[in-house]
C-alpha cells in the first residue's frame, strides 16, 4: 500500500494547490479509489477498462479477428467516458492486462499504453498514476511525456536492491527518476542504512510511519504524512506528471 498511499496523497496536495488532478489506478490490485476517499458505491459501479475486453479489442482493431491490431489505437473518448469525479479529484480505473508471453504485446495492451501516452500528453492536467510492479505501462513512447517516476521503497536491504534495479531499467527507458522515496522511515539512521545499497539513486524523501494512515484505508487530510509528502511535492514541482513504482 505505499506507493497507493503515497499516490493519493500527491493527488490531494496537488489538488490543494489548484491543480486539475487525474489520479490513474492501473494497479490490478484497485485501491486507489479508496485511499482517495471516493464512496464504496462509486467504485462498486467502475469496471476497470482491463477488463472490458470487446471494447479494447475494437480499439485494437481486432474486434472481427485477425493477427493484426493497432499499436496507435484512438483512446482519446475513454477518459471522458470511464473517469469518475469525486471531492474535486478524477479517478480513472485501467488496471493491467497479463500478456499471453514474455516479449509479446497484446492488443489489449497496445490500448492501455496508448492511453498512458495520451494522458501524459494532456496540458493543464497534474497526472498521478498507481502502477503495479514492472515498466510494462511505461515505454519508450511513453517515457518522454512522463515528468518523473517515484519509486516507493521501505528502509531495507532487500527493498532498496530492488528499487536500484527498477531505476536502471527507468533510465534506460528515458524516464527521469529524481530519486526514491522510503516508506516508514520513522527511525533516525534509515537513509544511512539503505544507502549503500541504492547505488547512484538518491533518496528524494523519507515518509514517517503515522498511525493516522495505518488506521483507514483513505488518507488523511493531514498530520506528519501530510506534511511529508507536501515538502516533496514541493521539491518536485507541482506541474510534474507522476508515476509510481
Amino acid at each position: 500500500m505505499g506507493k497507493t498511499t503515497l499516490g493519493a496523497s500527491l493527488a490531494r496536495a496537488l489538488r490543494r494547490r489548484g491543480e486539475t488532478v487525474l489520479a490513474v489506478d492501473a494497479d490490478p490490485n484497485n485501491c486507489l479509489g479508496r485511499a482517495l476517499g471516493f464512496p464504496e458505491s462509486l467504485l462498486d459501479s467502475v469496471t476497470p477498462l482491463s477488463e472490458m475486453k470487446e471494447e479494447l479489442s475494437a480499439l485494437a482493431g481486432t474486434a472481427h479477428g485477425g493477427s493484426f491490431f493497432a499499436l496507435n489505437p484512438p483512446v482519446e473518448g475513454l477518459l471522458e467516458r470511464y473517469r469518475v469525479r469525486h471531492g474535486g479529484l478524477s479517478l480513472l480505473v485501467m488496471g493491467t492486462v497479463d500478456e499471453p508471453g514474455a516479449g509479446c504485446v497484446c492488443p489489449e495492451s497496445a490500448v492501455l499504453k496508448a492511453l498512458v501516452r495520451h494522458l501524459a500528453g494532456l496540458e493543464d492536467l497534474a497526472l498521478v498514476i498507481d502502477m503495479e510492479a514492472g515498466l510494462e505501462h511505461l515505454g519508450r513512447g511513453t517515457a518522454q511525456y512522463v515528468g518523473a517516476l517515484l519509486i516507493v521503497a521501505e528502509p531495507t536491504a532487500a527493498s532498496a536492491r530492488t528499487a536500484a534495479r527498477i531505476a536502471r531499467l527507468a533510465r534506460g527507458l528515458g524516464l527521469r527518476v529524481p530519486g526514491v522515496v522510503l516508506n516508514k522511515a520513522s527511525f533516525a539512521d534509515a537513509e544511512e542504512r539503505v544507502r549503500p545499497y541504492l547505488e547512484q539513486v538518491a533518496i528524494l524523501a523519507s515518509l514517517p510511519f503515522d498511525a493516522a494512515v495505518a488506521a483507514s484505508e483513505a488518507v488523511p487530510e493531514f498530520g506528519p504524512y501530510v506534511d511529508a509528502v507536501e515538502s516533496l511535492l514541493a521539491r518536485l514541482g507541482s506541474q510534474a506528471e507522476v508515476a509510481l513504482q
